[in-house]
């Protein structure tokens, strides 16, 4: 039996895929400005996307961020995502900046997933895990490919291999080419679904040739929706992405 898991109430692997909204904010200022106005919205979950955020490398202004970023959104689910640059990110860090930042951040409180890539040091993305679930933070075990759609194969294969390391939301997203790229992501998501998945996860192709896959679900748990301004290649603005989850999921 597939399992659900739970974020604040929020319960994801049930009913239409949840619906997440990504913070881009380069200064705190632009921060506090999004979450007012994510407050408004009809979404699920926020992910601050701390790439973009510009004092990333300080750790005390990442916390500092991240309780002003808590003062407004009390009680949304909060995902913590440092996306690196080689997986369509917009900054790079050392590695051990990397682990630190995670597991500084799980241990505050404030967020309650992070997200860690599937190709980091196995070791290290087992240290990651372990510290989060140590501090009730759930993990999002994640892998994008911004240039093409692998087989389906591979596509199952990552998934399960997140799976199999202990992340609590595998995801995999990537970049479609060909209409029949996207038809191997929805066929590797079925899959994934009817014979793998023992949790939620996550699948995305991407751009405007994959916009469908945002809203078809076929087992997917989670759809990222833009407020502003998107976080990757084909975001559907929310309240649009509501309005189709709600007529595909009656």
């Amino acid at each position: 039996m597939k399992r659900t898991i739970k974020v604040k109430g929020l319960t994801l692997g049930e009913g239409a895929p949840k619906i997440c909204v990504p913070m881009v904010g380069r200064t705190t200022p632009q921060l506090m400005e999004e979450a007012r106005l994510l407050k408004t919205l009809d979404l699920d979950l926020v992910e601050w996307r701390v790439d973009y955020f510009e004092q990333v490398e300080d750790i005390l202004q990442v916390k500092e961020a991240l309780n002003n970023i808590r003062s407004v959104l009390t009680d949304t689910p909060l995902i913590f995502t440092f996306r690196s640059a080689k997986e369509g990110g917009e900054r790079e860090i050392s590695h051990a900046d990397y682990i630190n930042l995670n597991m500084e951040i799980s241990q505050t409180g404030k967020v309650d997933l992070v997200d860690v890539e599937l190709f980091n040091e196995e070791k290290d993305v087992k240290t990651l895990i372990n510290v989060a679930h140590s501090h009730n933070v759930l993990v999002i075990v994640s892998n994008h490919d911004f240039e093409k759609t692998p087989p389906k194969e591979e596509i199952v294969s990552r998934l399960r291999r997140a799976q199999e390391l202990g992340g609590d939301l595998p995801k995999i997203a990537v970049m479609p080419k060909t209409n029949e790229d996207v038809l191997t992501m929805l066929d590797a998501t079925n899959t994934m679904y009817e014979k793998y998945a023992d949790r939620p996860f996550i699948t995305i192709s991407m751009g405007q040739k994959g916009a469908i896959t945002r809203v078809a679900g076929f087992g997917s748990a989670l759809t990222f929706g833009a407020a502003k301004v998107g976080s990757a290649p084909g975001q559907i603005a929310v309240n649009e992405l509501r309005t189709m989850l709600n007529l595909l999921n009656q």
